[in-house]
C-alpha cells in the first residue's frame, strides 16, 4: 500500500508539475521588480495619471480571461507588433510556447502583486522612514549603512 503512494503520478503528471513551476518561477521573477516599482509608485508618489496607470494594472482583473487571453495572443503572436518584433530581432517566440505561458501568467498575476505590495508600502507610515533616513539609513532598501550596523 505505502508503494502506490510513491507512484501516484506517472512521468507525464510529473512532467505537467515541473513545466508549471517553471512558468510560475519565470513569471515571478519576470514581474517582481516591475511590481514593485509600480506599487512603489502607485503608494507614494503623485503625479499626472496615477489613476490611469492603476486602471492600466488592474484591468486583467477586470476583462474576461478570454479577452485577456485574445489579446495577449494578437499582441505576441508571431504576427502582433511585439510578436514579430521579438521573432524579427531576437528569434524568440512566445505563442504557444511556455514562455508564453509564464508571460501570460506574469500579467494576469501583476495586479495582484501590484495591490499586496502596495498595501504593504502602505502600512509604513512615511513619518517612521523620515526618522530613520535621519539615523543613516539608505532611502532605497531602508537599511542602515555597513558602519552603523555593528
Amino acid at each position: 500500500m505505502a508503494g502506490d503512494w510513491a507512484n501516484w503520478l506517472g512521468p507525464a503528471e510529473w512532467q505537467a508539475v515541473r513545466l508549471s513551476v517553471r512558468v510560475a518561477f519565470w513569471a515571478t521573477v519576470v514581474s517582481l521588480p516591475l511590481g514593485i516599482f509600480v506599487a512603489y509608485a502607485l503608494a507614494r508618489w503623485d503625479f499626472w495619471g496615477k489613476q490611469l496607470l492603476n486602471g492600466i494594472v488592474h484591468l486583467p482583473l477586470i476583462l474576461p480571461p478570454v479577452v485577456t487571453g485574445y489579446l495577449l495572443l494578437i499582441t505576441f503572436g508571431r504576427r502582433g507588433p511585439v510578436g514579430e518584433f521579438l521573432d524579427a530581432w531576437f528569434g524568440i517566440v512566445l505563442s504557444f510556447r511556455w514562455t508564453g505561458a509564464a508571460v501570460a501568467a506574469a500579467i494576469m498575476a501583476f495586479p495582484l502583486m501590484v495591490r499586496a505590495i502596495k498595501l504593504a508600502i502602505e502600512a509604513v507610515d512615511p513619518k517612521l522612514e523620515a526618522a530613520a533616513s535621519t539615523l543613516g539609513a539608505s532611502r532605497a532598501f531602508g537599511s542602515l549603512p555597513r558602519s552603523r550596523c555593528r
